[in-house]
């Protein structure tokens, strides 16, 4: 089986672009929800959200942040290493 040459040109669609849109669209869909929590669905204390719509943006802000900033996170190596790439390149 012949060994294909290494390339140091990144694939062109190697999923970098979904990564940061996904993760940044995340991201912002968790700080919306925390936002709306604190201005308009009554706020939170120690025990959790005053209103059931409260309860409701405090999960998705909880579920949202953590897994966004992960994919946000993944999608920045990720295009760092391709700039990295293409300078040597």
């Amino acid at each position: 089986m012949p060994e294909r040459p290494l390339s140091h040109e990144p694939a062109q669609n190697d999923g970098t672009r979904q990564l940061l849109q996904w993760g940044a669209s995340i991201v912002g869909t968790g700080l919306l929800a925390g936002l709306l929590l604190v201005t308009v669905l009554g706020g939170f204390s120690p025990t959790g959200a005053h209103t059931n719509s409260g309860w409701l943006a405090l999960i998705i802000a909880l579920m949202c942040l953590p897994f966004g900033s992960l994919l946000l996170a993944l999608g920045v190596a990720k295009w760092l290493r391709n700039r990295a790439i293409a300078r040597r390149g």
